[in-house]
Order: C-alpha cells, then structure tokens, then sequence
C-alpha cells in the first residue's frame, strides 16, 4: 500500500492496559477525517521493547506494529516515520486521548501550507499542586511558542527536511523537533499552527503517582535541559515508566 493521505504513529512500551482506552479516539478522529476528506489513513503502534502483550493488543484493533528495540522515544517516533506510506505525519502516545476533530484540523493545516504543526495538551490531574504545575507549563508553552510532542504534526517532506526526531536526545526531544520545525517553516515561508481551539486529553498518570514535589523538580525549565543525552540521567522516563 502508497500513497496514502495520513499516517499516524504511536510509541508504545507496555502499553496493554492504556490501548484499549485511548487507542479507539484515535481511530474515531481518522476515521472522521477519512470520511470528509476522501483520502485513506493508517495507524501504526511502535512496539518498543515491550515486555506484555502490547504488540498484540494494538493489532487487534487492526493497526499496523512495528518494533523498535531501543528505548529512545526519539529513535521510536523515527522508526514509525520511516515505516509510514502517508504524506502527512501524526505523532501521539499510547495514553492520549485525541478528540474528534484532531485529524482533520491537522490535515487542513498542513493542506493550508503549514509544515506541521501541534494540538496542546490539557491535563486533569487529582492533585491541586499537580494541576498549577500543568497550568505552568502549559502557560510556559504558549509564551515560548513550544509545543509538546503528545499530538504534534508534520508533512512528511518536511520531516524529512529536519531529520525527524534527535535519537541522542532522551528528553526534550519533542521540543527540539518543534523548534526545528518552527526553523524550517520560516526559512521556507511555511507556517506552523498550533491548534489552539482543540485539546488532546493526556492521561494523568505520573502526576497522580508521583509526588507533586518529585514532578516539580523533573518538570521545570531548569532540570528539562540537564543531561538530555544522559540515559542515566532520564531513566526514570525509561526504566521505571508509571502505569
């Protein structure tokens, strides 16, 4: 199969628990872009190294799996890219809600000369200190132009133009891209939209886990630059992931 309109691409590490709940809004919104557009989309799960039945929980739902060993979300975002037949890219996670109109407000972007583009996340966590902390962030973002990589969006040309996601970064790589992208855009004259009438529903699950104290001190502009090539540094992102 080529040539279709739209690929997205979900990193997945033992995400068997979260797919069924996330994984169906994802289908729904491409579903709904298909239906208006015309065009065919695929969905692609990037197994990466999962140790629980990820890989055949995703297939279930009739995605297409694709593995990537590494434990690197830059390399993984990488390896769904370079899988994809769309030429256009969404990249989410596995424990993302999108809404309906996701795909299609991102397809019209791109189709309205936007290299790329993102939908910001809003986050519902139990804990008051918890919340300030997103509502920092998500403020922080909006001021710097940043954007997260839970729902970010490129042509495939201009991924490719960039050089995707950095696999020797093990944090802040979402950022770097987007800032990238952003360069890109503006050296060919090409905007990128950030969707702000639209919001992705993360799940909350490392806020209400950790201590509202333990995620300030790993979520702050400070600590989000040090060591980002260090998976030492970052393995708490890696090798001891909340579900």
């Amino acid at each position: 199969m080529t040539g279709l309109g739209l690929t997205v691409v979900i990193p997945a590490h033992n995400e068997t628990a979260y797919l069924p709940r996330y994984l169906p809004t994802v289908l729904a919104s491409l579903e709904r872009w298909q239906d208006t557009s015309g065009e065919r989309g695929e969905v692609i799960v990037v197994d990466n190294a999962s140790t629980d039945a990820t890989a055949v929980m995703a297939a279930s739902f009739g995605v297409r799996v694709v593995s990537e060993t590494v434990r690197n979300i830059g390399r993984v975002r990488n390896s769904g890219a370079a899988a994809a037949h769309g030429r256009r890219l969404f990249f989410t996670d596995a424990d993302v809600a999108l809404p309906m109109e996701a795909i299609t407000a991102a397809a019209v972007a791109m189709d309205s000369g936007a290299v790329g583009g993102a939908i910001p996340p809003l986050y519902t966590p139990k804990r008051l200190g918890a919340r300030l902390l997103c509502a920092y962030w998500d403020h922080y973002r909006t001021r710097r132009g940043g954007a997260q990589g839970v729902a970010q969006f490129s042509t495939a040309a201009a991924f490719k133009a960039v050089g995707g996601y950095r696999d020797d970064l093990f944090m802040s790589e979402d950022v770097d891209f987007f800032a990238r992208l952003t360069a890109h855009g503006l050296a060919t004259a090409a905007p990128v939209e950030i969707l702000d009438d639209l919001r992705v529903r993360p799940s909350t699950r490392r806020y209400d886990q950790w201590s509202s104290l333990r995620m300030l001190w790993w979520q702050n502009p400070v600590t989000a630059r040090l060591r980002l090539s260090s998976p030492h540094m970052w393995r708490h992102w890696y090798e001891t992931t909340v579900r």
